[in-house]
């Protein structure tokens, strides 16, 4: 099976369960923000300087692909999908704010004025700086596409990438601050 399948080239795309939508959809937007929040995480965790950064890009990373699939989930589908997924839950959100703890704890918040992305001269800070922005253009495609008609029924997710960025913006913190 070759993962070129063409199905795309008239401006539709599949999501799961046989639904079909057209990629300019508000659901696909949101979907792709996950998607490039996700792959823009791949280069922090490969120049992170901190194992921490690592394994809590390991844990979540996966957490995004859930998210994913409850995004490409067709509404009314949304027990089939929780029947061999799990959903993205408020013990995630609880993750993220222990973390965030952690990280302030740890001296993260020490800094001065406005935080300028690399301008320390560390690459695993400004990649998490770059997997912020990424995170809030997912937050805001998502919290859109709640406003809408089509609105995901998770209210954990919204949370989750508001959580998730404000957690990226410590990391940024944390990598430029061990590196120094």
């Amino acid at each position: 099976m070759s993962i070129s399948t063409r199905r795309g080239d008239t401006g539709q795309t599949d999501l799961l369960f046989g639904f079909r939508l057209p990629k300019s959809h508000p659901r696909v937007h949101a979907l792709g923000a996950v998607d490039e929040l996700n792959a823009a995480l791949g280069p922090l965790r490969v120049a992170a300087k901190q194992q921490e950064t690592r394994d809590i890009l390991q844990t979540v990373q996966p957490w995004l692909i859930h998210l994913m699939g409850e995004l490409a989930t067709p509404p009314g589908s949304e027990a089939r999908y929780a029947e061999k997924h799990p959903q993205l839950g408020a013990d995630r959100v609880t993750y993220l704010d222990e973390w965030v703890a952690r990280l302030e704890a740890g001296g993260a918040l020490e800094f001065k004025g406005w935080a300028l992305p690399g301008e320390a001269g560390v690459m695993s800070g400004a990649y998490a700086d770059l997997a912020r922005v990424a995170c809030r253009r997912a937050e805001r495609q998502i919290a859109g596409l709640q406003e809408s008609e089509d609105a995901i029924p998770n209210p954990e997710i919204l949370r989750f990438l508001n959580r998730f960025a404000d957690a990226l913006w410590l990391l940024a913190r944390w990598e430029e601050r061990v590196s120094a």
